[in-house]
């Protein structure tokens, strides 16, 4: 045999073995990802047979709801346009190795802030240009939001999943006083901010009671992708995420790049809420906290912070919802069970990722 022939041998050797592992490191990754899933769905059905509930009644409600009947298809599209632009921030936030857990605070102060503020603008300025204008404020109110726990890590080491969680029950608590005491509506006897009306709102998308608003998500979580893949400056903020001291000694500007990820993290939460408000609801009533950043959490992590991934997870997470609110109209089943169900699902990612982290150091070892 020649020297060549065993060249093109030893290369094409290589090649496969490479193959190989991909193809492996793929189904690895689509175990870790659809396992917990699943794993979550029979131990919630164990629950639901427990009182008394038939699981695969339950699953078929949701899905039936949710997934194929065209209003509630309607209604999962459009509930998608908030949690997008949650998930997109906290990508930006977790792929930089920040825990920025105040989502929820930064989404209620920018929704109570665009609607305070389009009614009012609306009233001497042109709609669009008042909703465009409610939209940028309520970004720029969540930026600010996220200024305390950003400085604290920069520049002290605080860690931000304390203070961040702190700012959240802030954020919650100072909204539904701003509700109730600044931007009250006195002409309505229910604590509630002015209410935007509905033809001053996002246009509808093909003559449906989809929001635009899912448009601009879509925008959103897909630039969000771009910028952290593809651009230089995700590439610094993946740096300082995955070893900030080599980021330091890199001489990467570390404390301005963290300030930076707070500020584009809110900034997309904010916008959530804005959206949510300027598309669907109209107003804020007092003590509305839908606490859509709790269940956004576990759906992007199961998309290993992958923009497209989110997306197709934010979509499965909004049929939950909206299926699962059928579901307990008619089975009896609390509202707040896709809440638990998401929650398993994150127990269950933890674990597995301890397994599979036990596993990796011991086959190292």
């Amino acid at each position: 045999m020649s020297a060549h022939t065993a060249t093109t041998n030893a290369a094409t050797d290589i090649d496969a073995s490479h193959a190989k592992q991909a193809r492996k490191a793929f189904l690895k990754r689509i175990a870790m990802t659809l396992g917990p899933i699943l794993i979550a769905l029979v131990i919630a059905g164990l629950l639901l047979l427990a009182f008394g509930i038939n699981p695969l009644t339950y699953y078929s409600y949701v899905i039936d709801r949710g997934l194929f009947s065209p209003s509630g298809v309607q209604q999962t599209l459009t509930r998608m346009a908030p949690l997008l632009f949650i998930a997109a921030g906290l990508i930006v936030a977790f792929r930089a190795g920040i825990w920025n857990l105040g989502a929820d605070g930064q989404f209620l102060l920018g929704a109570v802030t665009a609607a305070a503020a389009a009614p009012y603008l609306a009233d001497f300025l042109p709609v669009w240009l008042a909703v465009v204008l409610a939209f940028l404020l309520a970004t720029l109110i969540a930026v600010a939001w996220s200024l305390v726990p950003a400085l604290l890590r920069a520049y002290q080491g605080i860690n931000e999943i304390i203070t961040t969680l702190m700012m959240t029950f802030l954020g919650t608590s100072f909204a539904n006083v701003m509700v109730k005491l600044v931007f009250l509506d006195p002409s309505t006897t229910v604590p509630q901010t002015r209410t935007l009306p509905v033809t001053d709102r996002l246009p509808r998308l093909f003559d449906t009671t989809i929001t635009s608003g899912l448009v601009f998500a879509l925008v959103a979580i897909i630039a969000v992708h771009l910028m952290m893949t593809r651009t230089a400056f995700g590439l610094k903020l993946r740096i300082v995420g995955a070893n900030p001291r080599a980021a330091v000694h890199s001489g990467l500007g570390v404390p301005l790049l963290t300030v930076a990820v707070f500020a584009i993290s809110a900034g997309l939460c904010g916008m959530g809420g804005a959206i949510d408000i300027l598309g669907v609801q109209g107003n804020v009533r007092a003590n509305w906290n839908p606490a859509y950043a709790l269940m956004v959490v576990p759906m992007v992590f199961l998309a290993r912070f992958n923009g497209f991934a989110s997306i197709a997870f934010v979509l499965l997470l909004s049929v939950m919802q909206i299926g699962g609110e059928s579901a307990a109209r008619r089975l009896g089943v609390p509202n707040v069970f896709t809440l638990l169900l998401v929650s398993i699902v994150l127990i269950v990612l933890a674990i597995a990722e301890y397994i599979d982290h036990r596993h990796n150091n011991s086959v190292k070892a």
